[in-house]
């Protein structure tokens, strides 16, 4: 008598397969920050501190609770630039690069967590804008750590202004916000250097805007002809870099603590700096912690926003900030239906914006308040900033990451890894979700 035994094989979900392929690359980098050679001391670094850096580095979050600079030996630092490029671009596309230089097929399953990844509308042409994004990331980040390196060069040496200039474009790029430069200190020894900030600035702003949105303005060469995506994403990426610029200028404009003392010049670059850098790459240019109250409520804001969707930043994205204005603006003129540009945009859409900016506020309302209880005695406002700063995969702080509990820490990686993960994936699956055929009774409640 045989017995005959089925294989049963365990599918994954193209959204399973991003999360379960994030969190393999997070414990392999986490893994490899543990060992002696990549500490400056050579020996171990504790394993939670190692799991957070590398968190922070697949989520292209920029919070650490070690000094970059200091703590990590060469090797080290290495293991997190590749851990930053990854997150930065999304682990699909380092699979297809090196399936590609093998000469390898892209199966179909391949091509489904690649819309994914990219947060694409159709399976058509993947392939090749996956070409694109590897192609357009590494020219800018090259022509990025040029720009650095001239400047880097003159304070560390040839070879080491080299590498600084690689590291920070790629940081930069990918919307890390992790430097090298010791001490916590970010770039602000580098307050008056139009070429390191205007530079780190544009490698922000290129990463943050999505490869699809530049795929675009490559194809189509004019506004007129570019996607609503694409030209939603560009105007409210617009109006939050120049009003967040202006604002910041004219709270920060008498506190001595920040630009008080610049001049003039300085305090624009400075102000359009610390605007822009919340989107979410966690560069800063002025000491945080000096900042005004409003300074910091005014980043807390952008930084929840974040970047565009398809690109290396966070937050809840400028399109989803854009399908709210605009549904708000239609409900306020008596219109039933949410219109941009003369284009009708889907209450499937507009249902997915509020409930992803809902979800966003209740996950950090309910971090915030179980860091207010684990980290006991630490200000709200640092407390708030922080956890924004997790979600949005951001990185500045006021000081709190090295201070953090280990419980603490524990709670910011998954939000960390939540913030870079879960929203895409809920997106996703809100959006293929199948429609019930069953339809209930309308009433009516008040609202307001």
């Amino acid at each position: 008598m045989k017995i005959q035994l089925k294989k049963r094989y365990i599918k994954f979900t193209p959204v399973q397969i991003l999360a379960i392929g994030f969190a393999v690359t997070i414990l392999i980098g986490a893994v490899l920050l543990t060992l002696p050679v990549s500490a400056s001391n050579g020996r171990y670094t504790s394993f939670i501190d190692s799991l957070f850096v590398s968190t922070s580095a697949v989520c292209v979050t920029g919070l650490v609770t070690v000094d970059t600079g200091t703590h990590w030996s060469y090797f080290g630092k290495t293991i997190i630039l590749i851990l930053i490029q990854i997150g930065g671009l999304g682990f699909m596309s380092f699979a297809t690069l090196f399936a590609l230089i093998l000469g390898k097929r892209i199966t179909l399953s391949d091509r489904l967590v690649m819309q994914e990844a990219m947060n694409s509308f159709k399976l058509q042409g993947l392939v090749k804008l996956a070409k694109y994004i590897l192609v357009f990331t590494f020219s800018v980040e090259a022509i990025g750590a040029f720009l650095l390196s001239t400047q880097f060069i003159q304070d560390f040496g040839v070879l080491k202004g080299i590498y600084y200039g690689i590291f920070h474009s790629v940081s930069a790029f990918c919307n890390a916000g992790i430097d090298l430069l010791g001490e916590f200190t970010s770039v602000t020894s580098y307050s008056n250097n139009w070429i390191v900030l205007i530079t780190i600035a544009l490698l922000i702003i290129s990463g943050g805007l999505g490869f699809s949105v530049w795929a675009d303005i490559y194809n189509k060469k004019t506004m007129k002809k570019l996607t609503l995506h694409s030209k939603v994403v560009i105007m409210i990426s617009l109006i939050l870099i120049i009003m967040g610029s202006i604002l910041m200028f004219l709270v920060e404009y008498d506190n001595d603590k920040t630009i008080g003392n610049m001049t003039s010049s300085s305090k624009i670059l400075n102000s359009i700096f610390a605007a822009v850098t919340p989107r979410t790459a966690g560069f800063n240019s002025i000491i945080t912690s000096d900042m005004t109250s409003a300074g910091i409520w005014l980043t807390i804001v952008l930084m929840f926003i974040g970047g565009s969707p398809g690109s290396t930043a966070g937050g809840i994205k400028t399109s989803t900030l854009g399908i709210i204005i605009f549904s708000a603006i239609s409900l306020i003129r008596g219109k039933d239906e949410t219109v941009i540009f003369r284009k009708r945009i889907s209450k499937e859409a507009v249902m997915r914006a509020f409930v992803i900016a809902t979800l966003g506020i209740t996950i950090v309302v309910f971090v915030t308040m179980v860091l207010s209880i684990t980290e006991a005695g630490a200000p709200f406002e640092y407390i708030l900033y922080e956890v924004t700063s997790a979600f949005a995969t951001v990185g500045l702080t006021l000081g709190l990451t090295t201070k953090l509990t280990v419980v603490g820490k524990i709670i910011i990686i998954i939000t960390m890894y939540f913030g870079r993960v879960g929203p895409l994936t809920l997106a996703l699956a809100l959006a293929r979700q199948k429609k019930s055929s069953i339809r209930y009774p309308e009433d009516k409640i008040l609202v307001g």
